[in-house]
């Protein structure tokens, strides 16, 4: 922030610290790929999403060759990526027999009705059109062992992921949101009233009042047409809830989002947040600082953040 004029941050935004977010701005990668936490893996390497889907088909491929339980998370919508899955497992014959495959999220409206699997944005349409359905029937998981979020099962969706996955989901994969969410936990009140991080990591599944960065962010999705249209994004969701993410066996966070593979990318902050600023509620991804975990960050979210005083939108 210039010495000549400083200001104090809008109320909505999750972090306000000015020196913290100048500090967070000029970190360089090297200085990024450190953390003080060694169970924080921070790596900056191109095209991570391939590596999650190589992990990805391993665990399943394993599950089935092995005759053992194989859970993991997938979040939406991903269809490139999950079509890809779909003819990996397809061409290899992999049978999902063993497998759970659960999805991080859905749309609610303003009652907390979440959204059905017939709603071309929502997030269950997504998985099933494009990952589901596009493997064979004879290999797909068993129908009890794809969990999406429901509003009849939404009070209960920690307990069911817990029980199907034999206490925690194998392999935890995410993405952070421009509020530094996880899956949707946001910095909202349904998650942000509690007295320490221990009591913060205890909260399961939730239906929650979205953040404005939230909305505006997916208001940016194809699903939504790309054109800011945040009157069209439905204002609540369902979502995992950070003891999900706690009670995980093996934790993998990708930064890589771009504006249309453009160098624009809300999320270049956000990962700084994330992996370098505090640990807090107001920064739901924060808490990856404090357990295991493994955080890819593409080399163009780990520039340093700087005044472009001659580029415009």
């Amino acid at each position: 922030m210039s010495e000549s004029f400083k200001f104090k941050s809008a109320d909505f935004c999750p972090v306000k610290d000015q020196e913290l977010l100048d500090r967070l701005a000029r970190m360089t990668p090297e200085e990024i790929e450190k953390h003080d936490n060694p169970d924080v893996n921070i790596r900056i390497i191109y095209d991570a999403g391939a590596v999650v889907l190589a992990e990805k088909f391993i665990g399943i491929k394993e599950s089935f060759e092995q005759n053992k339980r194989y859970s993991t998370i997938f979040g939406n919508p991903n269809p490139h990526t999950h079509m890809a899955l779909a003819e990996l497992i397809n061409r290899n014959r992999i049978s999902c027999k063993n497998c759970v495959f659960v999805t991080m999220d859905e749309w609610a409206d303003e009652d907390g009705n979440i959204a059905p699997d017939t709603y071309q944005a929502g997030f269950t349409y997504s998985f099933l059109k494009y990952f589901i359905n596009r493997i064979d029937p004879e290999l797909r998981p068993l129908p009890e062992n794809i969990l999406c979020p429901t509003t009849r099962n939404i009070n209960y969706y920690s307990d069911l992921i817990d029980e199907k996955t034999g206490g925690g989901i194998d392999y935890f994969t995410s993405g952070p949101g421009w509020a530094g969410h996880i899956a949707f936990i946001d910095p909202c009140p349904e998650y942000t009233q509690v007295s320490s991080i221990e009591e913060y990591l205890q909260q399961p599944a939730k239906i929650v009042t979205l953040h404005p960065l939230t909305i505006a962010q997916n208001s940016l999705h194809g699903v939504f047409g790309c054109s800011g249209n945040v009157g069209g994004v439905p204002p609540k969701a369902a979502t995992v809830g950070p003891r999900d993410v706690l009670h995980a066996k093996k934790r993998v966070e990708c930064h890589g989002l771009t504006t249309m593979g453009t160098f624009s990318s809300w999320q270049r902050m956000t990962s700084r947040l994330i992996t370098h600023g505090p640990v807090t509620p107001m920064v739901p991804g924060s808490i990856y600082q404090v357990l295991p975990c493994t955080i890819f960050i593409d080399p163009a979210i780990a520039q340093p953040i700087t005044c472009m005083e001659l580029t415009g939108y």
